[in-house]
């Protein structure tokens, strides 16, 4: 969440910030409310503080009056719990009402970050040309004449937004994954396989949750009487793995990747650019990380873009750059870059990456901080993430992309000795 401390300080600065994701007057609303239980907040505390330093002087001249065997002129310090035990609940309450309050407000957008939806998003850079097809046969039945994605036993196993790969589907997905895996490990990743299921905690840190809660799927509380909920991206556990942690400064930055499914109740898509494999209720991807230095934070961003962008071009795939508005991005991310492939059959691009810079915003709801080298003091991280890649949508556009007249699909070159052919045939 935000700092506190930078609203009581530059509150004009932190709602012209949020005004770029939040109605003008919202921000007001939530800043007046916030401010407020703020003031109440450390009106409370001094309060608390004053009590108990009349108890205590009021003990100490009860206990030395008794001493001296003298009848003590005071209350005994037993008189005035209940006053200083209701100020306690009070600010409990009180506090319980700020945090909320602050965990509900998006990230400050950069700088650079224009206000807006999808329709403010810039494009800044562009790899390759679109190939040139004649007739374009989407993905659905390209997948369907090759023999790699069975639709309907997927739907039959899980009902609608699933699928099954198939035969050379199921070999061409996992030669992704695996592909995928040792690029990441090359760039200087760590590579962590967390579990699937995750306290509801770990929604929190990353900022899923309270906003997006109903967006994935929970256990029953019979089940799990803490709260968990199938992960939505491998960004929660990793992040959540970390959480409550003080991280060696000297081991900055600390650069992981994992490699899971996702499972996200979003419906899937039933317009063209959102068939197949391309949306759906679960799908794998492969995430990369960064916990850095605030002053590394740019340069790791930089970084991961870059990453990101050689998978794309090593398979050979045309794409662009889109620097996302306030609006269309993550809102816990204060800067995200999407990495988009060309699909031929709509004529659009479809993101395959989003790598995002999310300043200290997780770090201070999940705790997780590092300490400068001879300093007693403690200072949040900053986090970032980055798909690298989502193979849902490697798969629709490898087929697109590289679909031949006569039906075959020709093979990236990278992946031809892991499937020891470099074509796919029609069966």
């Amino acid at each position: 969440m935000l700092d506190m401390e930078l609203i009581r300080k530059d509150r004009d600065a932190v709602a012209s910030a949020l005004a770029k994701r939040m109605d003008p007057a919202e921000v007001t609303r939530a800043l007046d409310e916030i401010q407020q239980l703020d003031q109440q907040r450390r009106s409370l505390i001094t309060e608390i503080d004053g009590e108990r330093q009349r108890r205590k002087a009021e003990a100490r001249a009860y206990a030395e009056a008794k001493r001296a065997g003298r009848e003590p002129e005071v209350t005994a310090p037993e008189a005035g719990r209940k006053q200083l035990s209701e100020l306690e609940a009070e600010l409990d309450e009180v506090q319980s009402r700020l945090r909320d309050r602050m965990s509900e407000l998006p990230n400050l957008p950069a700088d650079d970050v224009v206000p807006g939806g999808k329709e403010a998003n810039r494009v800044v850079k562009t790899f390759g040309e679109p190939p040139a097809i004649e007739k374009v046969r989407d993905h659905v039945e390209l997948s369907r004449m090759l023999g790699l994605v069975d639709h309907e036993r997927g739907v039959k196993l899980g009902g609608s937004g699933f699928w099954m790969y198939t035969g050379l589907g199921a070999r061409l997905e996992w030669a992704l994954i695996n592909w995928l895996i040792e690029r990441n490990i090359e760039a200087g990743y760590e590579f962590l396989l967390p579990p699937h299921l995750l306290l509801d905690t770990a929604g929190f840190a990353a900022g899923q949750f309270p906003k997006f809660y109903d967006d994935v799927y929970h256990l029953d509380r019979q089940s799990a009487p803490r709260g968990q909920f199938l992960l939505p991206t491998a960004e929660t556990a990793i992040l959540g793995a970390y959480q409550d942690e003080i991280l060696e400064t000297a081991k900055l930055p600390l650069k992981v990747f994992a490699y899971t499914p996702c499972y996200r109740r979003e419906a899937a898509g039933s317009h063209s650019d959102e068939r197949g494999t391309v949306r759906g209720h679960q799908f794998n991807k492969v995430e990369i990380f960064q916990f850095t230095l605030p002053e590394q934070a740019e340069a790791a961003h930089e970084e991961m873009v870059a990453q990101a962008e050689s998978l794309v071009e090593a398979l050979g795939l045309h794409y662009q750059r889109s620097l996302l508005a306030a609006g269309d991005a993550s809102a816990a991310m204060k800067k995200t870059l999407d990495i988009e492939v060309w699909m031929p059959s709509t004529g659009k691009y479809k993101e395959v990456s989003s790598v995002s810079w999310g300043g200290d915003y997780q770090a201070r709801r999940a705790a997780i901080r590092y300490r400068e080298p001879g300093g007693k003091q403690t200072r949040f991280v900053h986090t970032l993430n980055g798909s690298a890649l989502a193979t849902s949508r490697l798969l629709p556009a490898i087929l697109e992309q590289f679909q031949q007249p006569d039906g075959t699909v020709l093979v990236p070159e990278v992946l031809r000795d892991r499937l020891n052919t470099d074509r796919l045939t029609p069966r």
